[in-house]
């Protein structure tokens, strides 16, 4: 009696115990109440199309060709998450979008993704509701000059105008850079692309900021004028370009991220558009579990299991993304590269 009677006391307790640390967010959930579904891909899926946003028009990046057909690094990301969730690169709607109102058109749900040179910034990701997925494009701040200035260092700008567009972290940048180097200087600020190019080429300000790669692309597209202008060697900041979504949906996040990192893990086994197929007798363990030979590792982020094969069979590697996009450009891969190739691209094991 008196052992029956401890029984239940302790019993008591531990309910009460465990009641307090539920309330408190200290104790595991049930499975079930966790939540294993994703709003944003059965609004994906009934609808049939990913809707990503993109900017409206950055050679390389995202610009449509001469047949209306969205090109560049971001374009092929948002085609490549497509492939995983839907199997069809092709069922993607690019919304193009300004640097102003890129952020509400994700916070409303007016895109189902954001890809869209956008740099990774603890402001972004804490007061916007919104969250990074991966990099897809680790850039930095710099400054081109026409070469007829002799301008030979970003410290010889002190009074200049510089062409940078409003609302970037370009914007803050350069900002930052000029206030610690007690320089000044005056901004034009010009929110379309075209525009404050054509702005520089004609001598409406001295420098031309943005992200390096951006640089590279306008300096490149000059064909044989190339050599009269000069990006400075100064990078003046950090910029990583990455793939944002909303908050509160972790499988959403789940998906777009893991869709990089197969990409990257695919360069890292050669797997390739080409060879994908062949690889699917690879006994390398790390292989089949990428191609969904072996493992569950699709089911687990609400998709089929060849999500990273129907990416990779359609898109490409990153690899091949970028030796489609960006290499011809005259951009070297340099910090874009995997780990292993001195890059900063480190792919997570799917496993």
């Amino acid at each position: 009696m008196i052992r029956s009677t401890i029984h239940r006391t302790i019993a008591r307790a531990g309910l009460a115990a465990g009641a307090l640390l539920l309330a408190a967010g200290l104790m595991p959930r049930p499975a079930a109440a966790q939540g294993s579904g994703s709003a944003t891909m059965d609004t994906i899926r009934q609808r049939g199309q990913l809707i990503c946003g993109v900017s409206t028009g950055v050679p390389g990046f995202s610009l449509p060709d001469s047949q209306g057909v969205m090109r560049g690094l971001d374009a092929d990301s948002c085609r490549a998450v497509a492939a995983t969730v839907l199997g069809d690169q092709n069922k993607v709607k690019f919304v193009p979008l300004t640097t102003t109102n890129r952020f509400t058109a994700l916070q409303s749900g007016e895109i189902d993704v954001l890809i869209r040179s956008t740099t990774w910034t603890l402001g972004r990701e804490a007061n916007l509701g919104l969250l990074f997925a991966w990099v897809n494009y680790y850039d930095g701040t710099a400054f081109m000059v026409k070469k007829s200035t002799g301008v030979k260092s970003a410290k010889e700008l002190d009074g200049a105008t510089i062409c940078v567009q409003p609302g970037t972290s370009t914007e803050l940048a350069i900002n930052d850079y000029f206030r610690i180097n007690h320089m000044k200087f005056t901004p034009v600020l010009i929110q379309d692309y075209a525009e404050i190019q054509n702005a520089f080429f004609s001598g409406r300000c001295d420098a031309y900021s943005t992200d390096g790669s951006g640089l590279a692309v306008t300096r490149f597209a000059q064909g044989p004028k190339a050599d009269d202008y000069v990006i400075l060697p100064e990078v003046i900041s950090k910029e990583p370009l990455g793939a944002m979504v909303r908050k509160g949906d972790d499988k959403w996040f789940d998906m777009v991220r893991w869709t990089f990192i197969a990409l990257l893990t695919a360069e890292e086994e050669g797997v390739t558009s080409k060879n994908v197929d062949e690889m699917l007798k690879s006994t390398t363990p790390g292989i089949r579990r990428l191609l969904g030979v072996d493992g569950d590792m699709g089911k687990a982020l609400g998709v089929d299991n060849k999500w990273a094969y129907n990416a990779i069979k359609q898109v490409g590697n990153f690899a091949e993304i970028w030796d489609r996009n960006i290499a011809p450009m005259g951009v070297p891969r340099g910090l874009n590269n995997l780990w292993n190739k001195g890059g900063l691209q480190y792919p997570p094991p799917i496993r």
